[in-house]
């Protein structure tokens, strides 16, 4: 089985190569290695994709309508019906679906000769940006993605008990990879006006489960005023236009969004604290990359987080903490923790390995599906 030529694509991201988020960086990286090894590799881009060729590094772009910077949220459930329905005009062994947010209400349209691996992501329902309504829909949305796949992975070990609680259902625990970050040049970083270790950094989406507000209101509160910067995009939702409204004329700095991999190993490798507020499940490839580029992490106390970071990081829960951390806290008396967490992506989070991870995985779910799939 290990040595077929499969036939695989992947849907449920905005499309490669990156430039938006988790989901895709991680699309990019295991569709170059799968296609590198001689497997039929496809992926689905939404027309709003700036890539708008039909190929990236040997794998297959397929381009479907996306209509929603038009009609906004509803646009994810269109662009996903339209993947799905080109999808049954294609001879898939393999579907890996990459969450389920807008895909699962049309699960029961999706072919039915390949095999459905779903990674069911974080918590979705959790997340305070979506009024009770949406919350209430997302429960129903992972249920139909629980019952409508062959196969559930579970990017941390959270989810996998979660699922295994909530659904009584088995999920492979596969986390996401990073790249060690070896070759560091302040030259980079001057580019954005700051001095090694005389800055602090936060990079994430902006939304409230993120602890953004919590960390800011806390770097407000502190006496040092070394720049902060904040790097995801500010100026596509309320909450993040918020944010930079409320802490305008102080010592953050809201840089927007940057995708050159490159800039952004250098902007946490020269730190002196990185802050991760994630808190709403799953394994979040910036903590990877953060851990890969040598970062100094202070992260929200959380068991997503724990279960990665264990006690080789500082951890906070309310601005008060996150205030006594930076005024106590250099990234030079931390050398231990950082090197174990560079040694954990080394060992345990290697991109080589987790994508080995997948394909064994897939590998062994073909071997294990019912000969009428």
């Amino acid at each position: 089985m290990e040595n077929k030529k499969l036939n695989i694509c992947i849907l449920g991201t905005r499309g490669i190569p990156n430039y938006h988020g988790g989901f895709e960086q991680f699309a990019e990286f295991l569709s170059v290695y799968l296609a590198q090894l001689g497997h039929q590799v496809f992926v689905y881009n939404s027309s709003t994709h700036p890539y708008k060729k039909n190929s990236f590094k040997e794998v297959q772009i397929i381009h479907c309508f996306d209509p929603e910077n038009k009609v906004g949220t509803i646009g994810q459930f269109v662009y996903d019906y339209n993947c799905i329905i080109d999808s049954r005009k294609r001879n898939f062994d393999v579907i890996l679906q990459l969450g389920y947010t807008s895909s699962s209400i049309w699960n029961k349209l999706l072919p039915s000769k390949p095999i459905v691996i779903t990674n069911m992501d974080g918590l979705e329902w959790k997340r305070s940006k979506y009024p009770k309504p949406i919350q209430q829909f997302l429960k129903y949305a992972e249920k139909l993605a629980v019952k409508n796949s062959d196969y559930l992975i579970a990017d941390s070990i959270g989810i996998k008990q979660y699922l295994k609680n909530k659904y009584s259902k088995n999920a492979k625990y596969i986390a996401y990879g990073a790249h060690l970050f070896n070759s560091p040049d302040e030259k980079i970083i001057s580019k954005y006006q700051v001095k090694p270790y005389h800055y602090n950094l936060l990079i994430a989406r902006l939304e409230p489960e993120n602890n953004i507000e919590t960390i800011l209101d806390g770097v407000i509160l502190s006496e040092v005023k070394d720049p902060f910067l904040v790097i995801g995009k500010h100026d596509v939702n309320k909450f993040g236009k918020y944010l930079k409204n409320k802490f305008k004329d102080t010592n953050i700095r809201f840089l927007g969004g940057i995708y050159n991999l490159n800039d952004l190993n250098n902007l946490r490798y020269y730190s002196n604290l990185y802050f991760h507020g994630h808190s709403v499940g799953g394994t979040n490839p910036s903590l990877l990359e953060a851990m890969a580029s040598k970062a100094l992490i202070i992260a929200h106390n959380n068991e997503f987080n724990k279960a990665i970071l264990n006690e080789n990081a500082l951890y906070f829960l309310c601005k008060e903490e996150v205030k006594t951390i930076i005024e106590a806290t250099q990234k030079k008396n931390y050398k231990q923790r950082i090197e174990n967490n560079y040694q954990a992506i080394e060992n345990q989070f290697n991109w080589d390995i987790i994508n080995k991870n997948y394909l064994d995985f897939i590998n062994e779910c073909l071997f294990k599906a019912p000969e009428s799939k």
